[in-house]
């Protein structure tokens, strides 16, 4: 079959989760189906040769590259409201188009698949940027009429889809995340570890959290709780919070602030891509205490590098992380100040959950995703 994607994820100049997880079941997929053609399609205005050139992979593995000659953005917002044909861009040849990052776009030619991640949109509206809130809540319902079938990252997701869209449950299909064992591994260099502690300024033992700096991620309540664990003590793990900047994060700054954290929270705004393993793999623990995700990769990531974790029993949470991780609630950060002492001050427990978190990522492979897919797509056929 030909298979087309829409790799408007995959081209921007930072990657996000939901382009992580599109690259990955791809990726894998075309690894395991090579009899198949496989097209990236992508919008731009001008020659594109950037965006190409995050393609590069892609291509050099076989598949063939589209550019749709004009503004992704624009054509988003205007098909949002006139029926401008996709297929007028991109052609009528494949049998089926997967779009990963919520909407279809009308007249796609073949099958369409759609990923829908979360409904944190309807759940949490005002933790949304609201550009983003009013594309979903002007397009979503539109796009999903139009997906032949709609692919989704856990149970949990699953579920809220339904609770606001019942009409589509019919369509559903759980394909759950991965995570690259090549990429996020344990590190024991010590060496490695300091060279990077030193790049991103650390100089001390750390929690690590990592991913975008946004108010779903719950971090000013973490700032509490980590306020409170310090307190009493000489000498303390510092925190690090890295990843970018995402919006309405002055009230976590803010808190840093009033807390007089300064000299104690450590924020990183970009961690280089050969950084990260070590970064994890050098943290006392991974603290992740979000109040919503639709599958939470950076957990699954963590524990991949053997690092112990600690998260919250909120969304897919506990979904992802099974009983190999410690849980708080994400509302009591003396919840995570009880958690964060433990974790410190037991070096046993850290061993266990690195241990059991070894394993339980191992449970999470982008093969099997890929092949639970690849299924979706032959079902969508017919097949």
């Amino acid at each position: 079959m030909k298979i087309a994607f829409d790799a408007l994820p995959l081209i921007s100049e930072r990657m996000t989760g939901i382009g992580y997880c599109q690259a990955g079941q791809i990726q894998a997929l075309m690894a395991l189906h090579p009899e198949n053609r496989y097209v990236m399609q992508f919008f731009a205005a001008g020659d594109g040769g950037e965006k190409r050139k995050r393609l590069q992979s892609y291509e050099d593995n076989r598949a063939e590259i589209r550019q749709g000659k004009c503004s992704g953005y624009l054509y988003r917002l205007v098909s949002n409201f006139l029926p401008v044909p996709y297929n007028y861009f991109f052609g009528k040849d494949a049998d089926i188009t997967h779009f990963f990052n919520y909407i279809v776009p009308p007249k796609v030619s073949g099958k369409t698949v759609v990923t829908v991640h979360d409904m944190v949109y309807k759940t949490f509206p005002e933790t949304v940027r609201g550009r983003t809130r009013y594309m979903l809540e002007t397009g979503l319902k539109r796009s999903m009429k139009r997906a032949d079938l709609i692919v989704t990252d856990s149970e949990f997701s699953r579920t809220e889809i339904v609770k606001y869209f019942p009409q589509w449950e019919n369509k559903l299909r759980v394909v759950p995340c991965g995570v690259d064992r090549a990429r996020f591994h344990p590190v024991e260099n010590a060496a490695a570890i300091d060279e990077t502690k030193k790049l991103l300024g650390i100089e001390r033992e750390y929690f690590l959290y990592l991913g975008t700096l946004e108010p779903r991620k719950n971090l000013r309540r973490l700032a509490v709780a980590y306020n409170d664990f310090r307190r009493g003590k000489s000498e303390y793990p510092c925190l690090v919070l890295a990843g970018g900047k995402g919006w309405l994060n002055d009230e976590l700054m803010a808190a840093i602030k009033e807390l007089h954290l300064e000299t104690d929270v450590k924020l990183v705004s970009y961690v280089p891509e050969e950084h990260i393993c070590t970064l994890m793999s050098g943290a006392l623990a991974f603290v992740f205490p979000s109040i919503y995700e639709g599958f939470g990769m950076p957990p699954l990531e963590a524990m991949a590098c053997g690092v112990p974790v600690l998260t919250t029993h909120a969304a897919s949470l506990p979904e992802v992380v099974g009983d190999c991780a410690m849980i708080c609630d994400p509302y009591h950060p003396e919840q995570m100040t009880d958690c964060l002492e433990r974790l410190y001050r037991e070096s046993k427990l850290r061993r266990q959950l690195s241990e059991a978190g070894l394993k339980r990522a191992r449970m999470f492979s982008w093969e099997n995703a890929a092949a639970v897919l690849y299924d979706v797509y032959k079902e969508a056929l017919g097949g």
